[in-house]
């Protein structure tokens, strides 16, 4: 695991400064993280966090790029592309954005990883798209979603100004891109991009995003604290219990990952997430209470973190995972229900020992 060597005393405050940065730690070769589900995965997410915890855009823009690396090595062929290539992953699917992929030639045969394929159409929320070289699309082949490694300097790509206006995470630059019988390469076969493992351990890789720019607001308020105050104190405690119990969960899921390497993380990831979704929104809280309006104007760092975290944390989908959780907790306990009269049904989750 590359060791982190940089101090950026401030988050990057536009795009271009960000794609500095991210071409920086290409280019020393700080993102050559260990893959997920391999015995190192809280390493992986430690580095990512630390990134975090310096600039949450460049760690948004370096997050997708390993996780890039991550999905190639799992489902494709690295070789295939530059080592120096600097990755975005565009999954998001919005009913107003979508592309088509189609096969490159009528003779293509059935399409399989690394077929040669064309894309139209629009995607959204392309994160870092001045920034990276290459991109992992998310595509429909007919009614099958695939997905498909592109070079964005090829002819009709278009880098539009649009669907970005956001104040948190601003030098992300997350805009629209159109692609007009774009060459693009398949990656993996037809569906494998969702069908994989690493799928949801990517998504909690995420969260340790989230939990590394949360360490940095604690960081200041703790930077602030002092015994003669004892309301600031106060929340500083409360600070720390949630940031650990953030720490823990993210622990726990690394564990299980590099346990159960072929699983499916899902309602893992849906669980993780969320809880350091509430450990993000119980530390701004309490570190702007007690810190008050003095750093959110004057402290240029903690302003650019308590701006960015909240958008960056955005990227759950609320209730929507929780009901995903409570249903799925719902169903297994139908599917374990006793059937003797009086009999409790067992659920083997809310146990101190598994």
């Amino acid at each position: 695991m590359p060791r982190l060597t940089v101090d950026w005393p401030c988050p990057a405050a536009d795009p271009e400064s960000l794609a500095r940065r991210l071409r920086h730690l290409v280019a020393s070769r700080l993102d050559r993280l260990d893959l997920p589900a391999q015995g190192r995965t809280l390493a992986r997410w430690q580095h990512l966090s630390d990134i975090a915890a310096l600039d949450l855009g460049l760690a948004k823009l370096f997050e997708g790029h390993t996780d890039a690396l991550a999905i190639l090595a799992e489902i494709s062929q690295p070789s295939r592309y530059p080592a120096t290539a600097r990755w975005g992953v565009w999954a998001a699917e919005p009913p107003f954005a979508r592309l088509t992929l189609r096969p490159a030639s009528e003779r293509s045969g059935a399409l399989v990883d690394g077929g040669d394929v064309v894309l139209d159409g629009t995607k959204a929320w392309c994160s870092g798209a001045h920034a990276v070289t290459h991109a992992l699309v998310t595509g429909w082949l007919e009614e099958t979603p695939c997905l498909a490694a592109v070079e964005l300097s090829r002819p009709g790509v278009q880098v539009t100004q649009r669907g970005w206006s956001a104040v948190g995470m601003a030098a992300t630059a997350s805009v629209e891109i159109e692609f007009e019988n774009v060459e693009a390469t398949l990656v993996g076969d037809p569906g494998a991009y969702l069908r994989r493992p690493g799928f949801w351990q990517g998504g909690i890789g995420v969260a340790a995003c989230w939990w590394g720019g949360a360490r940095r607001i604690a960081e200041t308020l703790l930077a602030g604290a002092s015994p003669e105050d004892p309301h600031r104190l106060a929340h500083l405690g409360m600070v720390e219990v949630a940031l650990h119990n953030g720490a823990s969960r993210l622990r726990e899921a690394a564990a299980w990952v590099d346990a159960h390497p072929q699983e499916n993380a899902r309602l893992l990831a849906l669980s993780v997430r969320a809880a350091i979704d509430d450990m993000v929104a119980t530390i701004i809280e309490h570190a702007g209470r007690a810190l008050g309006a003095a750093p959110y104007c004057r402290d240029a760092a903690f302003a650019r973190m308590m701006a960015d975290l909240p958008v960056f944390v955005r990227q759950t989908h609320a209730e929507r995972d929780l009901e995903s959780i409570g249903r799925d907790l719902l169903q297994r306990r139908q599917e374990n229900k006793a059937t003797a009269p009086g009999d409790v049904p067992p659920h083997h989750g809310w146990r101190l020992m598994s």
